[in-house]
């Protein structure tokens, strides 16, 4: 059984949703930590309705914030546990992209997710086990999880465009290279943003070049 995840929502500036973006936020973090990506990039997609929802759990490790699963090495859970927690959330994840496609009345090729850290490691998971492909993901800060299983399990192919800080103490920058090879094998179409000099965040660059990435794939919505 699923988990309903809470989610604040910013309407389309013209009134008129014609396409969605959705953020997933990272560990111990929530859904208001992204949702103000809304105001700088908003001006720019007239058309698209925003949405952040909560990840489904308190976070171990910050109990002001949320997460989407257990990391062991910062809260002390097993690998046992913290798989279950990413099957779990899956879950919970795609019945949430498919009530909130329902509710606007759109259909998938009118969606863009964009994840930071925890959130990209949820949509690099999710979307390609979907049936049908969004119109592009932006993975800010994060890793492919379970790189093995993704050729055999993959079922739509999105295009990905990968962005990480050079500087990232907390996910290794090099995970950007990793995930970009695995998903190119896989056969997606990938591309990448190095934002130069940048920790565990989300630089003016990068937030740039995934408005360029949005604009495109969600145009003539």
């Amino acid at each position: 059984m699923t988990r309903e995840l809470k989610f604040g929502r910013k309407a389309p500036r013209n009134g008129e949703g014609r396409s969605l973006v959705i953020f997933l936020h990272g560990y111990g973090a929530d859904g208001a930590d992204l949702l103000g990506l809304a105001d700088p990039l908003g001006p720019h997609l007239a058309d698209t309705v925003f949405i952040a929802p909560d990840a489904p759990e308190p976070c171990a490790g910050n109990p002001f914030g949320r997460q989407w699963f257990p990391i062991p090495w910062l809260d002390g859970s097993s690998e046992a546990e913290a798989r279950a927690g990413l099957v779990r959330a899956a879950g919970d994840l795609d019945a949430f992209i498919d009530a909130r496609l329902a509710d606007e009345g759109l259909t998938p090729d009118r969606l863009a997710v964009i994840g930071f850290s925890q959130g990209t490691m949820m949509a690099l998971h999710v979307l390609p086990r979907r049936a049908e492909p969004v119109a592009g993901l932006v993975a800010f800060s994060g890793r492919l999880l379970e790189p093995e299983r993704l050729v055999a399990e993959t079922v739509s192919k999105p295009p990905v465009l990968l962005v990480h800080g050079d500087q990232d103490p907390m996910v290794a920058f090099a995970e950007m290279g990793l995930a970009g090879q695995a998903l190119s094998d896989a056969g997606f179409e990938v591309y990448g943003h190095v934002m130069k000099g940048t920790g565990h965040g989300i630089a003016n660059d990068g937030l740039s070049v995934a408005l360029a990435f949005l604009s495109e794939r969600l145009k003539g919505a």
